[in-house]
């Protein structure tokens, strides 16, 4: 467990779940499933037993880095990697791996989204652990979730049918057209790219150096910083010209020894309003409510308000009624794709409502 570490990733500002994630606030930092957590702390203590406190860095934007060790007090500064400007996912592990890499050279990390729900969290464990031991065998590693559904918003994983809990993948496609994702869904040979990722840093660092040559350089050249008070003024200048690229796309899609878990982990990204609905419980007209509401003649919606006002709603079917602070955002389900234009108009409006 010594030479165990958990990176989470809590940069995203969740867009597509304003009015509640907001730039200033976003999704991981708040108690979305109203259970007494933040998705952040739920994702930090989900690996209580496999991963020590001391080994668990996140990286974050700067302006989040005070939510952070507000909600885990238990970090050290040298735990909160502050990242001046958002330039995706291989940057953002690149620049975790390559610190932990001056202590812990052939530590094997487990890299992980902060606002992910997972509610079958004692196998979610067990899948972990087989990863973090395949993962010694100098493979890449990914987690794979049965598909329940032809969704457009998921990657999909291609993996090598055998016996083996730890397959071999084949493909990646990144959210595929609803005919492509039901054939995948038919094929029985796919599963969802959850995004969590683990490796050892010699691996990590050898399809870096191979895939992204130049932001391996990039990160390489703060060894004799890494943990010191000139950390910072490094990683900004670094991140002014670092390429912006996900990890899927710089190293998973092209590296040669890439496995993947199969799991049935209750799993969401928590991406959008459609993706909060499907995982909580429904009432007897199939709407999910958080919030003092009293509703008629109303099916189908995802009601979330404060519990300090009432709400009424009649005759309202397959909705989003949302609000949060100052914003309340009422739209059909299936029109959920436009809150991001609700949110660019809101910013032009007054940077409060965004």
């Amino acid at each position: 467990m010594q030479e165990h570490f958990l990176i989470i990733m809590a940069g995203g500002i969740g867009t597509r779940f304003w009015p509640i994630s907001r730039s200033s606030n976003p999704k991981q930092f708040h108690d979305v499933l109203g259970v007494g957590k933040t998705m952040l702390q739920q994702t930090a203590e989900r690996y209580a037993g496999i991963i020590p406190q001391e080994n668990i860095y996140v990286v974050t934007s700067e302006e989040f880095a005070d939510l952070v060790q507000t909600q885990l007090p238990y970090l050290k500064s040298d735990q909160i990697l502050k990242e001046p400007q958002r330039r995706n996912t291989a940057p953002c592990i690149a620049y975790a791996a390559y610190k932990i890499g001056k202590k812990h050279p052939n530590a094997t990390l487990v890299v992980a989204p902060a606002d992910h729900v997972i509610l079958k969290e004692e196998i979610f464990r067990t899948k972990i652990s087989l990863a973090i031991e395949t993962a010694q065998g100098n493979s890449l590693v990914t987690l794979g979730i049965l598909p329940t559904r032809p969704d457009t918003g998921y990657g999909y994983i291609q993996f090598q049918t055998g016996d083996q809990e730890a397959k071999t993948v084949k493909t990646f496609t990144e959210k595929p057209h609803l005919e492509l994702a039901q054939a995948f869904l038919e094929s029985g040979d796919y599963v969802w790219n959850a995004g969590i990722f683990v490796f050892t840093i010699p691996t990590f660092k050898r399809e870096l150096e191979k895939n992204l040559s130049r932001l391996a350089e990039q990160f390489d050249e703060g060894e004799s910083v890494y943990y010191t008070s000139e950390e910072n003024d490094f990683i900004r200048k670094v991140y002014a010209v670092c390429k912006s690229i996900s990890v899927d796309n710089g190293i998973m899609e092209k590296a040669q020894d890439v496995k993947v878990i199969l799991a049935d982990i209750g799993w969401s990204d928590l991406g959008t309003w459609k993706s909060m609905y499907e995982i909580h419980e429904k009432d007897v007209n199939q709407n999910v409510i958080t919030g003092n509401v009293l509703t008629y003649d109303s099916q189908h919606c995802i009601i979330r308000t404060p519990s300090s006002k009432l709400v009424v709603i009649q005759g309202l079917n397959n909705f989003i009624v949302a609000e949060h602070d100052n914003a309340l955002m009422i739209c059909p389900k299936d029109q959920e794709q436009e809150v991001k234009k609700f949110v660019e108009a809101a910013t032009n409006l007054d940077i409060r409502f965004s």
